[in-house]
């Protein structure tokens, strides 16, 4: 993810990957700090397929957290 902030507005969604395609969720649309503690408290199969969207990035939410 490019260079962001705490208190940056995120979009964190759940990519389904259901037959068909799947579904993307939104869980939360706020600050960046907030989506990391709403992202944390997920079960580990949710978690898996969690993205954080800023306005000019996407990345999964495992990745930042190994990053």
């Amino acid at each position: 993810m490019r260079t962001t902030y705490n208190s940056a507005t995120v979009r964190l969604y759940h990519l389904s990957d259901a037959d068909g395609g799947g579904a993307a969720t939104t869980l939360f649309y706020g600050p960046l700090s907030e989506a990391l503690r709403i992202a944390e408290q997920q079960p580990q199969d949710v978690q898996d397929g969690l993205f954080l969207a800023t306005d000019n990035d996407v990345v999964a939410y495992l990745d930042l957290m190994e990053g």
